[in-house]
């Protein structure tokens, strides 16, 4: 019979486990072994706890665009276990599934550890599970592979699963092992950095927005690169947040993975609207309402408090009526609105949600995922040099790369 380990019981190790669990039950003795007393840690908190599941994107090629590094390896797998067969397998496991406005993906329960249970009841009696263990070390004899585990134990195998995700998020356990136990059978790892975080802002009239959220804002990153985005963000007591800032967090990550000079953004928080249109709009409601304050008279296209903020730093007097409101006043009114120069000075140190980099895809079979250097070794998930925006994308992605590496074995 042969023995599969696969190190790292996140969302790639348990959906490996479980396709082999499942689809060959008789002829497999598989080990998850996993170093938390629980499984699953990163896949029950993510999403807030409700766990963004998968994305309800339906078209695989527009799912693809969702992945600054690493589409081409992902390609194969995507293909053969795309959003919607995620979902299916979920719902087909007794996982009820929503879809939100905004296409992300939930359970209906809004419970993340309903997720896992669904894996637990599958490897009941199937898979054995050894919580609390760790890989100290691996090497190779004769074709197998000799694991020393932290229990003292030795366990030899003839395939091996990493599944052991990246360094982001270290307080469940993601702390970067994966990629020492690559290295040690021949792989070699790209650059890492941090993707998917907020931005530490210089300006100090932000402290005075935290909280207030924009449904859709472009934004724009100047540094070695130009980098754009258009979504969702909200204001920090210290920053910016939310799924526009991670986009541009993503695409620029290696660019700002070791930030030592400030580096310039620009907001439009009307992009629906270009400079003449709102210039137009903005006059016309300054002319309806001549005994308003210009603050107020803002207020009609933006939150009251960014109002009085832009008020404030273009040196108007936010109680001004609108009748002595000078043209040229409206015009700093309007470039603001339209292209608000805001210093990033740093990124949210420990809060990335995923890393960017890993195992080099060069050297990496993309139609099994199993390695170039080293047969019966295999890879997915987070360690892969595989990273997506935020939206149930890098979730996706560990789901597709464990079920094929599973059926691969």
């Amino acid at each position: 019979m042969m023995k599969i380990a696969i190190i790292g019981g996140g969302a790639a190790g348990m959906m490996c486990a479980a396709t082999l669990a499942e689809i060959n039950p008789q002829n497999a003795e598989v080990f998850l072994i996993e170093k938390n007393s629980i499984l699953g840690n990163k896949v029950i908190i993510s999403g807030g706890g409700r766990c963004n599941v998968t994305t309800g994107i339906q078209d695989v090629e527009e799912v693809l665009k969702k992945y600054p590094r690493g589409k081409n390896l992902l390609k194969f797998a995507m293909y053969n276990f795309s959003p919607k067969q995620v979902s299916e397998w979920f719902e087909d496991h007794g996982v009820a599934l929503k879809v939100e406005p905004d296409l992300r993906v939930f359970p209906k329960s809004n419970d993340g550890y309903d997720v896992v249970k669904a894996f637990e009841k599958i490897f009941k009696n199937r898979v054995e599970v050894k919580l609390k263990t760790k890989l100290d070390k691996v090497g190779k004899k004769n074709d197998r592979f000799v694991l020393n585990l932290s229990d003292g134990s030795i366990l030899e195998v003839d395939e091996l699963v990493v599944t052991t995700g990246g360094q982001a998020y270290k307080k469940t356990g993601s702390t970067g092992d994966g990629y020492s136990f690559a290295e040690d059978l021949g792989h070699h790892i790209t650059p890492l950095a941090p993707s998917l975080n907020a931005f530490i802002l210089k300006e100090e009239w932000v402290k005075d927005l935290a909280g207030v959220s924009f449904k859709k804002a472009g934004l724009k990153l100047v540094g070695e690169k130009s980098h754009k985005f258009e979504g969702a963000f909200l204001f920090t007591h210290n920053g910016i947040t939310g799924p526009a800032v991670f986009a541009i967090s993503s695409m620029a990550a290696f660019e700002l993975s070791d930030l030592k000079k400030e580096v310039n953004m620009y907001i439009d928080f009307l992009p629906e609207f270009n400079y003449e249109e709102l210039s137009v709009k903005i006059k016309e409601a300054i002319s309806n309402n001549p005994k308003k304050s210009f603050a107020n008279t803002l207020d009609f296209f933006i939150q009251k408090s960014l109002a009085v903020a832009i008020c404030n730093n273009i040196k108007i007097n936010p109680e001004k009526i609108n009748s002595e409101v000078k043209k040229e006043e409206i015009n700093k009114a309007v470039e603001w609105l339209k292209n608000t120069k805001i210093t990033v000075t740093g990124r949210s140190a420990g809060e990335e949600f995923v890393t960017a980099g890993g195992i080099d895809s060069k050297e990496i079979n993309s139609k099994t995922l199993e390695s170039k250097i080293c047969p019966g070794l295999y890879f997915a998930g987070e360690i892969l040099d595989i990273d997506g925006f935020t939206g149930g994308f890098n979730l996706q992605c560990a789901w597709c790369t464990g079920r094929l590496v599973g059926k691969s074995i």
